[in-house]
C-alpha cells in the first residue's frame, strides 16, 4: 500500500526530481516526460468518465485501465537494471485483456468508410484527446528506449500502442456504435 503524508517535500525545489529507484534526474529527462504524459492521459480518462454514466460496462474498462496507467507509470519510474530487485512491470496479460476489450467492443461498430474526426459525444470528443495524448506517450516511451543505456519494457511499449487503439474504438463505442462518427471528408473546403 502507498502511504502519503506529506504532499510536498520541497526536493524537487531544484528542478530534479527521484525516479522510483531513488536515483534523481531533472525534470525535463525523457524517462520524467514519459511517465508524465502517461500520468496527462488518465487524467483525461478521468475527464471521460464523467461522461459514462449510461455506459457502465465501458466505464469499467476504463477504470481498469487507470489503474494499469499507475503500474505502467510505476514501470517507466524505475529503469532495468542488472542485478536489481525486480519492481512493478506492465504484463503482457494486461495487454491482452485490453486486445479482449477492443475486439469485444469493435464487433458492435459500423464499418468505417472514411477517417475519422474527434468529436460527436463529449466522451467520444474526450476520449480523442486521451488517444492523442496516450501516442505522445507512447513516442516519448519508443525515444527513451533507443537511448542507450535507458530500457523500457516490451509490454509497456505494446500496452501503449494497444491502448491508443482501445480509445479509438472506445469513442465510436460512445458515439452510437459510430452512426454519430463525424468523418473527414478531403478536400470539402477547397
Amino acid at each position: 500500500m502507498v502511504v502519503l503524508n506529506r504532499i510536498y517535500t520541497r526536493t524537487g525545489d531544484d528542478g530534479t526530481t527521484a525516479l522510483g529507484s531513488g536515483e534523481r534526474r531533472p525534470k525535463y529527462d525523457l524517462r520524467i516526460a514519459a511517465y508524465g504524459t502517461v500520468d496527462e492521459t488518465n487524467a483525461a480518462l478521468g475527464v471521460v468518465r464523467l461522461y459514462l454514466s449510461e455506459l457502465p460496462e465501458l466505464d469499467a474498462m476504463i477504470g481498469r485501465i487507470q489503474n494499469d496507467l499507475f503500474d505502467l507509470g510505476a514501470d517507466l519510474a524505475v529503469p532495468e537494471r542488472e542485478g536489481k530487485a525486480e519492481r512493478l512491470r506492465v504484463l503482457s496479460s494486461q495487454v491482452e485483456r485490453l486486445e479482449r476489450d477492443i475486439d469485444q467492443l469493435n464487433e458492435a461498430l459500423a464499418p468505417l468508410t472514411s477517417f475519422v474526426l474527434p468529436g460527436g459525444k463529449p466522451a467520444a470528443a474526450y476520449l480523442h484527446v486521451a488517444r492523442t495524448i496516450c501516442r505522445r506517450a507512447e513516442r516519448a516511451m519508443v525515444e527513451l528506449g533507443a537511448r542507450p543505456n535507458e530500457t523500457i519494457t516490451p509490454a509497456a511499449v505494446q500496452y501503449v500502442n494497444r491502448l491508443s487503439d482501445f480509445l479509438f474504438v472506445a469513442a465510436r463505442t460512445v458515439n452510437d456504435g459510430g452512426a454519430r462518427d463525424v468523418l473527414w471528408v478531403p478536400g470539402q473546403n477547397r
